[in-house]
């Protein structure tokens, strides 16, 4: 009997790991996964966390064995599709039991497994979780507990269709077929906040479809003292353990500034490659949060709270390119004349001209949309203009000048990093391919005419639905699917305002809290 032929060769590619079968690692992740167990083994670490983003760009995980993660990097992990089909609230939203799952896609019927396969080049040692200390010790555990980050498949092996990190890296190949490369700095501002009670009350616990009301707070410091040095010394206690860990993650942190509001904080970070970027945005969210909470504080992302005097916060996304080849990065300006190069101009075009129908992926929130206000530190149109904060993208840098960049000030900090770094390809591709003018600066930037920027979530889901450039490049299954999850959200506030009889007013709801407050 001759061991030949197509069906003994897909018995013998059937018996091969999940990982192995499908080519999903390349020779150099298939070095680094060994690299990162024996690392693994070798500090005696007890678990590892399994980390995915979600649609919502939260990050989920799976605590599992040294044992399990040593499978996992062979033959990935199973986990439940429904952190991909419920809201945020955990309401269903597809009919998952239905041929298709209410999707249109065959391996969607029936609410099934995925597969997440770690990327070993984002494998962590949580600083926190060290259980060969204290209570820890006591017990009898022995080291700590590792993280990594994962893509995730269909059991058969394609790509999963609504995972914001492989859209991302879509996107970025995009970018590699042209000779560049995309460098991301993030500026991020965020909350801090003392928690009152540690107790977790009924009114604490959800169900659902319905957020539960957050746990109790208190302000750390007074605020509306921007830079305030007696208010960063308040929160210093907290922020320097928050330092220590972002350097034990190797999160390339540059400065921690106190803001605004009160207990309002800036995170800034050195430029990385993209998809380094958006995987340091979604770590140093969950790390801060859980972290914070730890030492008997709270960390939201929230726009802009329910709370009198918290001012908004915003997430201003640094971007250039830079030539594989040469390093050179080629938005910088040959000479004066312009503050751009050609090259620039055109992709800052495309941002400009995409602004409207992008705006679900910067601020996809309902409460996110409470920043865009004239004469504030957020735009509340399309515009650009040299170093100006008044604008959506603000041009720093010029000739001469290998940090010249965009920074689009768009941004909500609950955005979904994958998404929106993604979206910000798309965009300005379309100018690149399509030579658009971005027209001249808006010196006047809250007279400026220029198309204005949508005035609601509902709003900006209509205008992504219907942009035939979002539905080529990123699919059009994947926007139908984001915009009928985020239409989902939007239905629940605006059920909120029918059952209490009230319009959407200047201030921010209760149900905005409680929807965004302690999840983000």
């Amino acid at each position: 009997m001759r061991l030949t032929g197509p069906g003994y060769v897909n018995r013998q590619m059937q018996q091969l790991p999940f990982i192995e079968r499908h080519a999903l690692y390349s020779d150099e992740q298939r070095a680094l996964a060994a690299d990162v167990l024996h690392r693994a083994q070798a500090q005696g670490l007890r678990f590892v966390r399994l980390a995915w983003a979600d649609s919502f760009g939260c990050s989920r995980a799976k605590l599992v064995t040294i044992e399990a993660f040593a499978s996992a990097l062979r033959s990935g992990h199973n986990i439940l599709v429904a952190t991909y089909t419920l809201d945020a609230s955990g309401a269903r939203v597809f009919s998952s039991f239905t041929r298709g799952g209410g999707l249109g896609i065959e391996e969607m019927t029936g609410s099934p497994n995925l597969i997440v396969v770690p990327d070993p080049a984002t494998f962590r040692v949580l600083p926190w979780d060290d259980f060969s200390s204290g209570s820890g010790r006591q017990a009898g555990y022995a080291g700590g507990v590792g993280w990594v980050l994962c893509d995730t498949y269909f059991t058969n092996g394609k790509p999963f269709p609504f995972c914001p990190r492989q859209l991302l890296k879509r996107q970025l190949a995009r970018i590699a077929e042209r000779g560049w490369r995309m460098n991301v700095g993030l500026e991020v501002e965020w909350y801090l906040l003392k928690v009152a009670t540690g107790v977790v009350e009924a009114e604490n616990i959800g169900g659902p479809g319905v957020r539960p009301k957050p746990i109790a707070t208190m302000a750390v410091e007074p605020g509306f003292a921007i830079h305030g040095e007696s208010g960063l010394d308040l929160m210093q206690p907290v922020l320097l353990e928050l330092a220590s860990a972002y350097e034990k993650l190797e999160l390339p942190l540059r400065s921690i500034e106190n803001e605004w509001g009160p207990g309002q904080v800036e995170c800034t970070f050195a430029p990385q490659d993209a998809l380094a970027a958006a995987d340091t945005m979604l770590l140093f969210r969950t790390a801060t949060r859980q972290l914070c909470r730890r030492l008997g504080h709270l960390a939201t992302f929230m726009t802009r709270p329910a709370i009198r005097g918290y001012y908004p916060s915003g997430w201003h996304l640094h971007q250039s390119l830079v030539s594989e080849d040469c390093g050179r990065n080629v938005l910088m300006p040959e000479d004066g004349a312009q503050p751009l190069s050609a090259l620039g101009l055109a992709y800052l075009g495309g941002l400009i001209a995409h602004a409207q129908a992008g705006t679900a992926f910067s601020t996809p929130t309902v409460n996110g949309y409470r920043r865009f206000r004239a004469y504030s530190l957020a735009p509340d149109r399309a515009s650009w203009a040299v170093d100006h904060r008044g604008v959506m993208v603000r041009v720093l840098g010029g000739p001469g000048d290998p940090a010249t960049r965009l920074e689009n000030r768009i941004g909500e900090p609950m955005a979904n990093p994958y998404l929106f770094i993604a979206q910000q390809i798309v965009a300005g591709l379309a100018g690149v391919d399509g030579g658009l003018d971005p027209g001249p600066q808006d010196v006047e930037s809250y007279t400026a005419e220029r198309a204005m920027l949508p005035k609601a979530l509902a709003e900006a889901l209509d205008l992504l639905q219907a942009s035939e450039l979002y539905r080529r490049d990123l699919g059009a299954p994947f926007v139908d699917y984001f915009v009928q999850l985020k239409r989902t959200e939007v239905g629940r506030f605006e059920q909120f305002l029918a059952e209490r009889n009230i319009e959407a007013g200047e201030e921010p709801t209760e149900w905005e809290h409680n929807e965004y407050f302690d999840f983000f």
